[in-house]
């Protein structure tokens, strides 16, 4: 049944736009990787939820104590743990979608195969892309979530404005997903996949989690400023601390354009590596 279900929406697709690339069942790729969570996966998940959890409470009230109240730039003195917890949930989000669509991504397309035997399908490959994406959304939404429920009961977001923060936390893992998906595409190997961590090791170190930018030079700050994940936090720092502007619309503008381009070179790198 579900066979002729597949062939059905392939023969509905016929003569429209993009019937090469998209066969409308990038669910079917969802349903896979669920598939996979239920039976081995749920570890890896689990264990990428409680690293901020730790980070928070080892750095926002261990090394806190120590440091006091800070201002974030508000002129309003707020907590050590308040400043680093949307900084956690935003690397919380881009640490669940950028492995999702990383390291998983790559096993499946050059250990396992799988996407060979997807693309042999009614499949094409924005559903391939669309349906790995999703479930990396998923994932960060899982982790925002998570840790939202942590974070608010010990007071740590003080602006109601902080509920958007879950989909703004999903918007972020929408653009690390799909840019960390596109660049995979075009490695071949396990030195290759190395540089993944080499980049987000300063990233996460230097884009505003634990201190303001302003401990760094101006020209320092701007190179930091180009970073995705500064703008994430920025993004989720102001609506946890109601500190909520127009200039939040270009945070969200950055991650439209990654998710733009991640999409299209993901779709035309694995076109042009299986739809030959």
């Amino acid at each position: 049944m579900k066979t002729s279900r597949a062939v059905a929406i392939a023969e509905r697709r016929v003569g429209q736009p993009g019937e090469r690339y998209y066969a409308g069942r990038a669910r079917a790729v969802m349903e896979r990787s669920f598939i996979a969570f239920r039976s081995s996966t749920w570890l890896i998940i689990l264990s990428g939820f409680l690293e901020p959890v730790m980070y928070l409470f080892s750095f926002g009230y261990g090394v806190g104590k120590f440091i006091g109240d800070i201002d974030p730039g508000t002129g309003t003195m707020i907590s050590y743990a308040a400043f680093i917890a949307p900084g956690l949930l935003a690397t919380s989000a881009m640490n669940g979608a950028i492995y999702d669509s990383t390291w998983n991504v790559f096993f499946k397309m050059n250990e396992s195969r799988l996407y060979h035997g997807m693309l042999a399908t009614s499949l094409g490959p924005m559903d391939v892309a669309l349906g790995e994406i999703g479930w990396a959304l998923l994932r960060g939404f899982i982790y925002a979530t998570g840790f939202t429920i942590v974070v608010a009961p010990l007071g740590l977001i003080p602006s109601w404005w902080g509920v958007l923060a879950i989909p703004s936390a999903v918007l972020i893992a929408f653009g690390f997903a799909s840019l960390g998906m596109a660049v995979t595409s075009y490695f071949k190997s396990y030195q290759q996949m190395g540089f993944i961590n080499i980049a987000l090791l300063p990233i996460f170190l230097f884009s505003g989690s634990f201190y303001p930018l302003t401990v760094f030079p101006g020209w320092m700050q701007g190179v930091i400023k180009v970073f995705p994940l500064w703008h994430a936090i920025e993004l989720i720092r102001g609506l946890t601390l109601g500190v909520v502007n127009a200039g939040m619309l270009t945070h969200v503008a950055y991650f439209l354009v990654m998710i733009i381009c991640g999409l299209f070179f993901t779709t035309r790198r694995l076109n042009a590596l299986f739809m030959r």
